[in-house]
């Protein structure tokens, strides 16, 4: 059975970088292959990853829709082909991306080939990591669901603590099968002030870590360069791994 770990939080706190992160951390650990899931409409995990998208679920969904069907080819034969060239292949882990979200119209046969595409993909790897798009849609809609760690990330903001809070509880809610949750705050710079320390006890929810704010991260970014590719000695590297040997089983 899988272990997945999906990653959520408010846009702009690092949230995809800690999921490559992750995914690194997985790998150099034995815990693989990895299914590596890009749930986020502004899809850029690829990068993270360095591995090339070329066609995306949600892609495959809208070419099946809009009957972009090759002759003599029934529907159902060519949206598998579609969701199998989806799958960019690596060599400890692959990643899907879903793509854009869905447009008007129905969409019910496709997605429910691309459900049952997904369910039987998932089976094939020990590991699953899914890097959500921001804020809480993918809690209501439910697409995050019967995952072992809730993985929230934050800045040290109080918008973006806020926001991981409101994830949690709107995960709870909705009783969608979280094993446990835990945050992530990311891109610190000084000591975490004890209001936040606070905030974060009244509502129950379990610090994992801090991973500090980081020149090299930013640097691999602005060069176009992997952050999987991070030196296993950087800081960056350090604190986070240190953080997913305690959370991780």
């Amino acid at each position: 059975m899988s272990y997945t770990i999906s990653l959520a939080g408010k846009g702009g706190t690092g949230k995809t970088t800690v999921s490559g992160l992750l995914i690194k951390y997985l790998i150099e650990t034995g815990k693989y292959p990895v299914l590596a899931v890009d749930a986020d409409s502004n899809a850029n995990l690829n990068e993270v990853l360095g591995v090339k998208v070329t066609e995306t679920l949600g892609g495959a969904r809208e070419k099946m829709k809009k009957g972009d069907v090759p002759s003599g080819m029934t529907k159902d034969i060519f949206i598998s082909m579609k969701l199998e060239e989806a799958v960019i292949e690596s060599e400890n882990f692959d990643l899907v991306v879903m793509g854009q979200p869905e447009g008007q119209g129905c969409y019910c046969a496709a997605n429910t080939l691309l459900t049952a595409f997904l369910e039987k993909l998932t089976d094939n790897y020990p590991y699953i990591v899914i890097d959500n798009e921001a804020g809480m849609e993918h809690i209501s809609r439910l697409t995050t669901k019967n995952v072992d760690i809730l993985l929230l990330v934050s800045d040290t903001s109080r918008r973006g603590i806020e926001a991981a809070i409101r994830i949690a509880k709107l995960a709870k809610e909705l009783n969608i099968g979280v094993g446990k949750s835990f945050l992530i705050i990311n891109r610190v710079k000084e000591k975490i002030s004890d209001g936040i320390l606070k905030l974060l006890e009244k509502e129950k929810i379990t610090l994992a870590g801090t991973i500090s704010s980081n020149d090299m991260i930013y640097k691999y970014d602005f060069d176009g360069k992997p952050t999987v590719q991070l030196p296993r000695d950087s800081k960056a590297v350090i604190e986070a791994f240190k953080i997913f040997d305690k959370i991780i089983a």
